[in-house]
């Protein structure tokens, strides 16, 4: 399996240049049928403002195309050749600057199966949450009415959720959540089953979540973990992992020594920089990752991290 067979199609990370006057192209996870496009990226840079990128590092907040084609997105053609249909970036900031662009691309023409979605909630007591754009497949009509008119209140639902804990939350079956997936039968109607909603932290005083829907047909990603510090504070303990797979959920107790010095892993990277990574050779990972990665044939692994009090203290783990 490769990422063209998951609803996140390739990851890509951007970072401004020495001089702070242009993004370059840090790493990213393409997988096999995208490789001129991934030659392509390569060769690229982006100045303030210019291209997806470029927009989300000049306006400091996550930015979303619900479509590639006629969109500021430059590279537009090589994406829709692939069938790509969406894309989303997101700031990563460190020390008030922003140090990295992380860009997800979604979907697989002509039938999307998934939802890409970005919600945002004004600080404040009623930190209600909005959608400020999303994607969605085709025949979702409904889905996307309903989810473009409701508002979420406080920790409701997939994107409050992970917007009350700051970190990512995941749900292997929206149809039975009834309590914690408002849009349950609206998302069964369409095929989805998997949600994923990850905080993005605050920007010019707006939080913002980004939230993936997915398929069993095509999956989120080829595995979806969560690391974070054990009872002791001395280990990283797996929270969780899920694989379709794999049969869902894994039963295996993980963990692994908290890193102290970057060791070739991407968990262990954005662990201690506080920002996005990517290994694009997994089964390099230290510990239980590589063989995770090994027994998937995975491409690539997207590790996130999850602030708070600037503290790490979570790492969601994508495999593509």
């Amino acid at each position: 399996m490769s990422s063209a067979s998951t609803f996140i199609q390739a990851v890509e990370l951007w970072a401004p240049s020495a001089d702070g006057y242009l993004l370059e192209f840090q790493s990213g996870i393409f997988g096999a049928p995208a490789w001129g496009f991934a030659n392509l990226t390569r060769s690229m840079c982006f100045g303030r403002g210019e291209g997806l990128p470029g927009r989300a590092w000049e306006e400091g907040r996550p930015i979303l195309l619900s479509q590639l084609q006629g969109s500021l997105f430059r590279r537009s053609a090589a994406a829709t050749s692939l069938g790509w249909t969406s894309a989303v970036a997101v700031p990563f900031f460190a020390g008030g600057t922003i140090q990295s662009v992380l860009v997800f691309f979604c979907g697989k023409a002509p039938t999307q199966a998934g939802t890409l979605e970005l919600w945002q909630a004004q600080p404040g007591l009623d930190a209600s949450l909005t959608l400020v754009d999303g994607a969605f497949g085709p025949g979702a009509q409904a889905l996307e009415a309903f989810t473009r008119g409701v508002t979420l209140a406080p920790g409701a639902g997939l994107p409050g959720a992970a917007h009350h804990s700051g970190t990512a939350q995941f749900i292997d079956d929206l149809g039975a959540a009834q309590d914690g997936f408002v849009r349950a039968e609206l998302a069964a109607a369409q095929g989805l089953v998997r949600g994923l909603a990850m905080s993005c932290g605050q920007h010019h005083g707006v939080d913002y979540v980004l939230a993936f829907l997915a398929s069993q047909t095509l999956p989120l990603a080829q595995r979806v973990e969560c690391w974070a510090l054990d009872e002791t504070g001395s280990r990283l303990q797996r929270v969780f992992a899920f694989s379709e797979l794999n049969g869902g959920y894994s039963s295996v107790t993980a963990s692994m020594q908290v890193p102290t010095a970057v060791s070739g892993g991407a968990i262990a990277k954005a662990w201690l920089s506080g920002l996005p990574s990517i290994n694009d050779h997994p089964i390099s990972e230290p510990g239980p990752p590589s063989a995770a990665a090994s027994g998937l044939g995975a491409t690539g692994l997207l590790a996130v991290p999850f602030l708070r009090d600037g503290q790490v203290v979570e790492v969601l783990a994508l495999y593509l």
